[in-house]
């Protein structure tokens, strides 16, 4: 999957380094000793590298890949991380922030408010005592100084909204005199290098601080801000601020030194709020007082929130797969993005790490999403699928009624009529909905969520047969909507193919013969278009959708509809067993349209696995296609389960969806495996999965992709459906 519009060769190899996020503290009078996660002591300080320092505003440059880990939490749209250990210029400060101008990840400063102590008007070297130490814990990020003399600097970072993070700073003497101290703060803009963006921010003195206030840049691809955007820092203590480097540059100077007794701790707090409009401005504005007004309550409720979600994907884990399931949950939180622009609730996006993916929510990637998040958090599971949800086609739409019940590839803050670039309805992706409402159901126990969604995700099934069954045969195809976009066949293919998620598989080349054909009402009507095959991984999955909208109504009590989808189920999975599996290769494969040859020239892929998955297999057939995923000559590669066959004449390693191991395709090929009995066979294959992914056990960053025979990280790193889709895997239930 990746962004419409964009060639892959825009996806390149990311690189793992160093990010950070989070500070906290107890009590203003009072800061903590203790900054672990109440409970979890230190056992999952830093399972991704936060550390680093950003060269530029973009981030990444040309490669669109930001290499600097960061953190956020509850939503928030700007992001943080740890100074480097090697680069004192940025001591005292978090790195960033890392803000989204609508769509698109900017870093602000490379370290915006950077904290300085002073005695008798001279600073103080916060490395003064040894090097610093800076650590990632779940839902925090944290400094510890040692400035010598006996004086201490503990600097802590939560979230405390979904707009606001709180910087909790305590400042110790374990030294025998009294120290008056002095403190301040100062900070850069770090401009983009080119118009119109780079005018885009300025500085500002605010009542308690310091703000930036952004113009209102339109560069579809690049930058969009509406001109009401603000990023603030506001101190608890009073201060005065003064503008400097021309106007670059800001010193926040606290009114009134303070003195500390021998053992004595002192707390400053301030927080940092990125809000979209002025409406959003004046609400904040009383969150941030109340947070200020008693910094350790909001410490306290973070750290609750994060000890159940820690609890949440540790549990029925085995103890060395913890910390990667506490990698995935930060994975996950990072990407997590509040209601903003036509986004109207909670969803996770691909990654923060990567221009394209760090503002948008993609359909199949959300009913990924939200079973591992239900893990940890049903709300924000099924606020995700309400988000996705949120843009369904309706009946009697305006712009296109005859796609009453689809549910677009991807949605964004804007949508074409704001100007959005990214926004796409040219295609669907795979339905993955009800299996995705039911696995979040079955742990919430939530029937009036079930009441609400299970209407729209049976409007999206009716839709795929109504526009995407050209022969009316049971068998449906992957396709395109009459769009704009879609104006040639050439066109109409490429949406076809993203709309399988599986982009430039080699199955939908059309060198092999792929085309497509127009579906038309029954008055003539074109109402959408189909690819020339039908595809195996498709059918499968309406088949788990309709068997699991027949669970959901028998949940419901719609009795009448139960009947109605576990026959179409039936059906379909007989479908898919006896016309896309071949016996002479042992594998399932798309058909012709129209003549339904089974299409094994073009190799075996990763897609004729997830008939195990579904359960739409025989056993004599899920034996076969077990024997294929464990030969070292198909799927048994060094890193297993790639998305091509390493036997096929189109495998390729490190292109996209040719070769690379995607978690979610392995993920469907080994709880297939499970589903037939073959749990040592899954078990061996997980344990190689893991282990031959390079950094995942370590503290790199979950990747979009692997190479299957190195290991070696591939495209986006911080990406949510791999992080999401680990958690079963080293999970149960």
């Amino acid at each position: 999957m990746r962004p419409p519009r964009r060639a892959l060769s825009t996806l390149t190899l990311a690189l793992a380094l160093a990010v950070a996020t989070a500070c906290v503290q107890p009590t203003a009078a009072a800061p903590p000793r203790q900054t672990a996660v109440p409970g979890h002591r230190h056992d999952y300080d830093d399972v991704l590298d936060l550390r680093g320092t950003p060269a530029a505003a973009l981030p990444g440059g040309e490669t669109d890949i930001n290499p600097v880990n960061v953190f956020a939490d509850q939503g928030a749209w700007h992001a943080y991380a740890l100074p480097a250990a090697d680069a004192p210029g940025g001591y005292g400060g978090f790195t960033g922030p890392l803000y989204i101008a609508q769509e698109y990840p900017w870093w602000l400063s490379t370290a915006f408010s950077r904290i300085r102590l002073s005695e008798g008007g001279r600073p103080l070297d916060l490395a003064g005592g040894g090097t610093p130490r800076f650590t990632s814990r779940p839902g925090a990020l944290v400094q510890a100084y040692d400035l010598g003399g006996g004086l201490r600097l503990t600097l802590e970072l939560r979230y405390a909204t979904h707009r606001t993070a709180l910087v909790r700073a305590a400042v110790r003497n374990t030294g025998p005199a009294p120290r008056s101290l002095g403190a301040d703060w100062t900070g850069t803009l770090l401009r983009p290098a080119q118009a119109p963006m780079r005018q885009a921010p300025s500085l500002a003195v605010a009542p308690q601080g310091v703000a930036v206030d952004f113009a209102k840049v339109r560069a579809a691809d690049d930058y969009l801000t509406d001109g009401t955007e603000r990023f603030e820092v506001r101190h608890k203590d009073p201060v005065r601020t003064v503008l400097t480097g021309e106007g670059d540059s800001y010193r926040t100077e606290l009114a009134a030194p303070f003195t500390l007794k021998p053992g004595a701790e002192h707390a400053l707090d301030w927080t940092e709020s990125y809000t979209f409009t002025r409406a959003e401005r004046v609400a904040e504005a009383g969150e941030v007082q109340r947070v200020l007004a008693d910094p350790a309550r909001t410490v306290r409720t973070v750290d609750a929130r994060w000890r159940q979600y820690v609890d949440g994907v540790t549990a029925g884990v085995a103890p060395g797969r913890r910390r990667l399931a506490v990698k995935a949950l930060e994975t996950l939180v990072t990407n997590w993005r509040s209601p903003a622009g036509r986004l109207l609730h909670d969803g996770i996006t691909p990654s923060l790490s990567y221009k394209w993916f760090a503002g948008g929510l993609w359909a199949w990637d959300t009913w990924k999403q939200a079973v591992g998040t239900a893990r940890f958090d049903t709300g924000l599971a099924e606020a995700q699928i309400r988000s996705v949800l949120d843009h369904q086609i309706r009946p009697g739409s305006t712009t296109r009624p005859q796609d009453a019940g689809m549910i677009p590839d991807v949605v964004f803050s804007n949508d074409p009529q704001r100007g959005g670039t990214n926004w796409n309805e040219r295609n669907s992706k795979p339905p993955l909905g009800a299996w995705s409402v039911w696995e979040v159901y079955r742990r919430s126990g939530d029937k009036d969520f079930l009441r609400e969604v299970y209407p729209k995700l049976a409007a999206y099934e009716r839709w795929w047969y109504r526009n995407r069954d050209h022969d009316h045969n049971g068998l449906a195809e992957y396709g395109a909507t009459v769009d704009p976009a879609n104006g040639t066949a050439g066109q109409q293919r490429l949406a076809a193919a993203w709309e399988s998620g599986m982009d430039n598989a080699p199955r939908f080349d059309a060198s092999l013969g792929t085309s497509v054909v127009p579906n038309q009402d029954g008055s003539g009507r074109v109402i959408g278009y189909s690819l020339t095959q039908e595809s195996v991984d498709l059918n499968s999955y309406l088949a788990a959708d309709q068997e699991y909208l027949g669970r959901i109504a028998a949940e419901l009590g719609e009795r009448a509809d139960v009947d109605g989808w576990r026959t179409k189920a039936t059906a379909t999975a007989k479908a898919v067993r006896e016309r896309m599996y071949d016996p002479a290769t042992g594998w399932f494969h798309d058909t012709a349209l129209g003549t339904g040859t089974r299409l094994v020239d073009r190799g075996r892929g990763i897609e004729g696995a997830i008939p195990l998955w579904t359960g739409v297999a025989t056993r004599a057939q899920a034996a076969a296609v077990r024997e294929r995923l464990l030969d070292p000559r198909e799927f048994a590669t060094p890193m297993p389960l790639p998305t091509v066959s390493k036997s096929s004449p189109y495998f390729a390693s490190r292109q996209y969806w040719r070769g690379p191991v995607w978690i979610d395709q392995a993920y469907f090929a080994i709880a297939g495996m499970r589903r037939y009995g073959f749990a040592r066979d899954a078990d061996v294959l997980t344990a190689r999965l893991i282990d031959g992914a390079a950094g995942l056990t370590g503290n790199g960053p979950i990747m979009e992709n692997y190479d299957p025979l190195t290991g070696d990280p591939l495209n986006s790193p911080n990406f949510s459906w791999s992080a999401a889709l680990l958690l079963p895997l080293v999970g149960k239930g």
